[in-house]
């Protein structure tokens, strides 16, 4: 890393900051064109969310894990939304919400955030499959919380790789 390039994490909040400033998101102006962005960066997120879960799966839940995932949805007030979330049998028992990663683009929002089922938003400016692969390390952040506050909700003991 030079002094001249920020690392990807403050590379993408200077392109959320700009958007905001500037009034567009990945160079959008109209909702609908910000739509299609909002579209084609959930495309991108697919596989490293996936990549995401499946290693939570692997490490933490010992492979006892489900990934779903919803594709794009309209939600009830005319925004957009995507989710990929892990359940297992330690948590469905436990009543409490799966591990979550959701993209989403609210009616009223200026641009998508992401957020996990128990983690508030992050910012979402994916505009190419590089911008997609930095997002790993935030999403395994925003996995990492969700499992952290889902045993809050609960105990420890719903996390398989702890109670062997």
């Amino acid at each position: 890393m030079t002094a001249n390039v920020p690392p990807a994490p403050l590379e993408a909040l200077v392109r959320h900051f700009t958007d905001l400033r500037d009034g567009t998101h990945a160079g959008h102006v109209t909702r609908e064109s910000k739509e299609r962005a909002f579209h084609q960066a959930v495309a991108l997120l697919d596989a490293p969310a996936r990549q995401v879960l499946a290693e939570f799966d692997h490490h933490l839940l010992l492979d006892t894990g489900t990934v779903e995932t919803t594709g794009l949805l309209p939600d009830t007030t005319g925004g957009s939304f995507a989710t990929w979330s892990l359940s297992w049998p330690a948590q469905r028992a436990a009543g409490i919400a799966p591990i979550t990663l959701t993209a989403h683009y609210g009616a009223g929002f200026h641009h998508p955030h992401l957020r996990g089922a128990t983690v508030g938003e992050w910012p979402l400016n994916v505009m190419d499959a590089r911008h997609a692969a930095e997002l790993v390390p935030v999403l395994r952040a925003i996995a990492a919380a969700d499992l952290h506050n889902l045993v809050f909700l609960r105990d420890w003991r719903i996390v398989p790789a702890i109670t062997r």
